[in-house]
């Protein structure tokens, strides 16, 4: 069987296609820490390939046969939660399986229930390593995954045991100990229900030498991926997809393979090996993992209910001013989920998150919004943009206060409800693409509509009133220009919204036509 692009699970290499690995982090800067014996924490958010990074180094490391090495995960231990009892076990039984599957050796497999019974839950860990260590002719290097699904004292028994034998090693306990997890040790956040207090990973855990995050594919990696699978099919890529991928990705490793393989082995037309794979095949398999909502877009939609979430998220979507308002450790939090990066400036991690965000939060609004896109097409198949904005006009008036402020994120209520009725038009086969950031006081959206004359570009600019009326609109017109020219359309709108509560619907309510450089821009107020 052919090789294909890996979407679930670490990288088989008889299997998929893939990146090697090794090469994606400083290797000699690795293999430095474990010679130094230190303790550290890799970390990366979801499926940008931790797993199977580790298991290759741990292949590398027993190949060399300098050190006994063990990769774990404890992700099972999750669901005693607080239970550190049956949380130990569960690790404790975990440990001596996988040492002896995957090193051959049987001292913990004969030996990890007794010692839980005599040492108990907030010893055994410490208890069952040292005596390991005692008995191995060579130092241990343990791998730990899924260190952060751990909850309350199950995690902190954990970090504290592994702590309490950190001066005895590497004679008496690994030499040294990675934990993997989506998050640093640094930003666990722990409630003890055994001590009554919130315990951070810092405290329970200050042995850390360092922390290192995996970083998404680079551009040459996503073209080295894609090559793979012409090499072995002989089906090519468009020079056009790779600028694209990267566009639409920045290199998430998942979100690179997902693309490739709905492209080339889902959709009928790219299963056909003699045809080159497009851009717009590339967009449309773009489209056809968010209308799917797979599991990892499902994982991150999930997210977005959380409140740390929200409070970085929601001023990022309403483009505010307001940066000082978030949390550094919320900040922190959501950089670490992969759904945001700093960049000069906080913005959505990709293109690809920055549409699924809001059409995940606007998802039943969508459905109960009684608009078809029929009603507003011309006779070549255009969309008639002035009949489809007065209408959001009438709608914007009629249900802003109902739904808007019914949105989770109701700081973007208007730009949400604004996507949320572009979106129900556009399903019939167009798109919406966005742009929104802190600090850029408006959000640039772009309706892309093929019909008969080719493809119909629009740019709509919304923007919240600051200070005047007439101050707004002339810097609005100014930003809806640039926006234009960027997308290299000459159709553009500016909606300006006044959420003032002192204002009655009659002053909010108009339109004007307007140019800007020689550009007719038509101006609505709401």
């Amino acid at each position: 069987m052919n090789r294909f692009f890996n979407t679930a699970g670490p990288i088989r290499r008889d299997d998929h296609y893939y990146i090697e690995p090794l090469d994606r982090f400083d290797l000699p800067e690795m293999l430095t820490l474990i010679e130094q014996k230190k303790y550290f924490v890799l970390h990366a958010p979801r499926q940008t390939g931790k797993t199977t990074y580790m298991h290759a180094l741990t292949d590398y490391l027993n190949k060399q046969g300098k050190y006994k090495c063990l990769y774990i995960n404890v992700e099972a231990a999750q669901a005693a939660r607080e239970n550190a009892k049956e949380g130990m076990h569960t690790i404790l039984r975990i440990l001596a399986n996988e040492s002896f599957l995957y090193l051959k050796d049987s001292f913990l497999e004969e030996r990890w229930k007794q010692i839980l019974e005599n040492s108990g839950e907030f010893y055994a860990l410490q208890d069952a390593l040292m005596k390991w260590c005692q008995a191995s002719d060579t130092p241990i290097i343990l791998f730990i995954d899924e260190v952060d699904a751990l909850v309350g004292d199950t995690l902190i028994a954990v970090l504290r045991q592994l702590r309490s034998g950190y001066d005895k090693r590497p004679e008496l306990f690994p030499q040294s100990i990675v934990l993997c997890g989506v998050r640093d040790v640094k930003d666990y956040r722990m409630h003890s229900d055994r001590e009554k207090t919130i315990i951070t990973g810092g405290s329970a855990f200050n042995i850390k030498a360092k922390s290192l995050k995996m970083g998404n594919f680079t551009p040459l990696e996503i073209e080295k991926l894609y090559r793979q699978h012409t090499e072995e099919t002989g089906q090519s890529f468009n020079k056009d997809v790779f600028p694209l991928v990267w566009e639409l990705t920045e290199g998430q490793p998942w979100l690179v393979n997902a693309l490739a393989y709905e492209a080339c082995f889902e959709m009928k037309e790219g299963n056909e090996r003699g045809i080159e794979i497009t851009a717009d095949m590339i967009e449309q398999a773009k489209e056809n993992l968010i209308l799917r909502g797979e599991t990892h877009l499902d994982q991150l939609s999930d997210k977005l209910k959380e409140e740390r979430v929200r409070r970085v998220l929601e001023p990022l979507l309403s483009s505010s001013q307001e940066a000082e308002r978030i949390p550094e450790d919320d900040v922190d939090y959501v950089v670490d989920l992969g759904l945001v990066k700093i960049d000069r400036q906080l913005r959505i991690a990709n293109r690809i998150y920055r549409e699924v965000i809001p059409r995940t939060l606007t998802y039943s609004t969508q459905l109960t919004i009684n608009q078809e896109a029929s009603w507003y097409m011309k006779d070549d198949g255009g969309i008639d943009m002035d009949k489809l904005l007065t209408a959001f006009q009438e709608f914007f008036r009629k249900n802003f206060e109902h739904w808007a402020d019914g949105f989770d994120y109701s700081e973007a209520g208007p730009q949400l409800l604004l996507q949320s009725f572009l979106q129900r038009i556009v399903n019939g086969g167009g798109r919406v693409e966005r742009e929104y950031g802190l600090g850029r006081q408006r959000t640039d959206l772009l309706i892309q509509w093929p019909y008969k004359g080719g493809k119909q570009e629009v740019v709509i600019e919304l923007k919240l009133l600051y200070g005047t009326l007439e101050t707004t609109i002339e810097k609005g017109l100014e930003q809806t220009r640039q926006y234009m020219d960027k997308c290299g359309t000459r159709e553009g709108y500016l909606l300006i919204i006044n959420r003032s509560s002192g204002i009655s619907w009659e002053e909010k309510i108009f339109k004007k036509e307007r140019t800007f450089k020689d550009v007719s821009i038509t101006v609505y107020g709401m």
